[in-house]
């Protein structure tokens, strides 16, 4: 179930991630800055006013309107730009957005209580008990796949971010305003990474530099599913979110048959680490354009 929360949490990450790369072919190194801003966005409201549900709906207004103006002030002049620009820049912004919010807010960490709403736990079928919230956020990431999945495939927006990731030039000429257009989908997907930073923030500390062991692992996300897939995000970031908890819980016991425990804590968690490496690699190996095709 941990992992199962974990793979959902990453989907909030890469499913914005893989929306902004498949349309705008940006690669956006700041990404996991925008999750930074919708998880401390989250813990300031929530402190302010005691309320959790005020501060989660913060985290995204806060982050789409960073992502949006964002993708208007910089990200706008590098669409015809090589990826080494695109990845510089963004790589700026990451320490532009860090040492803006260590200004803002300090070094030290916040934390966000969980809503007593969400607070206990509950039996599961074997007699095990788990945490209320962390179901919430797989209901969470459950909704969203299933929102974004009728906004691409059943509405006219849409149809011209499926357009606008097969041929920009055309639906410019058709009289779409495409600036707009790469806008709101950044400013999506932004909202989506401020989503998952406001929902992890309850579960760990709120601090600066949070987002971008995440942004790793995202990126990972979308290479396994497939680059410009949504259906390929949630199917990877399950897989992720499983390799990676399972390998932390079993490799140690695993080494523990031939090693002290302190020797296979060591090494188990130096190779859970990389499993996930290794399944990207097995899977790029068989398929190298990841699980699923663009528009997945």
């Amino acid at each position: 179930m941990n992992g199962l929360q974990f793979g959902v949490m990453l989907f909030l990450m890469a499913a914005g991630l893989t929306l902004i790369f498949g349309v705008m072919g940006l690669i956006n190194l700041a990404h996991g800055s925008l999750f930074m801003v919708g998880a401390f966005a989250c813990a300031a409201v929530a402190a302010a006013t005691g309320s959790f549900w005020l501060g989660l709906i913060a985290s995204l207004a806060a982050a789409a309107a960073a992502g949006a103006l964002v993708e208007i002030l910089v990200i706008r002049r590098l669409y015809e730009r090589d990826h080494l620009d695109q990845v510089l820049a963004t790589f700026a912004l990451i320490l532009i957005f860090s040492e803006g919010t260590r200004w803002v807010f300090g070094s030290f960490p916040l934390y966000l209580d969980i809503p007593q709403l969400l607070s206990g736990a509950v039996h599961l079928p074997g007699g095990a008990q788990y945490p209320i919230y962390r179901l919430a956020v797989i209901g969470v990431g459950i909704a969203v796949a299933v929102g974004l999945y009728l906004l691409i495939g059943k509405t006219r927006l849409g149809m011209r971010i499926r357009a606008g990731e097969s041929d920009r030039e055309m639906i410019g000429a058709l009289g779409i305003d495409i600036g707009t257009l790469y806008t709101l989908v950044f400013a999506l997907g932004a909202a989506l990474a401020g989503l998952a930073g406001a929902m992890v923030g309850a579960l760990q500390s709120v601090q600066v530099g949070m987002g971008e062991p995440v942004l790793i692992l995202a990126f990972v996300v979308i290479v396994i599913g497939g680059i410009g897939s949504i259906k390929g995000a949630l199917i990877g970031s399950i897989l992720v979110g499983l390799t990676e908890t399972l390998g932390r819980f079993l490799l140690p016991h695993l080494f523990g048959l031939f090693m002290s425990n302190s020797e296979a804590a060591t090494v188990g968690a130096a190779l859970a680490s990389m499993l996930i490496y290794i399944v990207m690699a097995l899977i790029l190996a068989f398929r190298p354009q990841g699980l699923f095709a663009a528009n997945a």
